[in-house]
């Protein structure tokens, strides 16, 4: 269901969101996409950090070709993909 609702921006350039859209978010972190003559915006999921650690990104046709006792080989890998930086 969409809703439509008209804001007016403040001379600091902010707008209010209404209440009963932002419940349930869990977030008050957006990510605001610029598009042409549109702005996008999508709530920010929180992650633990410790949800990072220890995954890379490969495809699963990688991983099994992948010698993970080699770090060498992933390194290779991971440059291969653009995953490193």
């Amino acid at each position: 269901m969409e809703e439509v609702v008209i804001k007016e921006v403040d001379p600091q350039g902010r707008i209010s969101i209404p209440v009963k859209w932002r419940k349930g978010w869990g977030t008050r972190k957006l990510v605001l996409v610029r598009r042409e003559d549109r702005i996008e915006m999508f709530t920010l999921e929180p992650i633990s950090p410790s949800e990072l650690f220890d995954a890379i990104g490969l495809s699963e046709a990688e991983s099994r070709a992948m010698d993970f006792a080699d770090p060498h080989a992933i390194k290779r890998a991971l440059s291969e993909t653009g995953t490193r930086k």
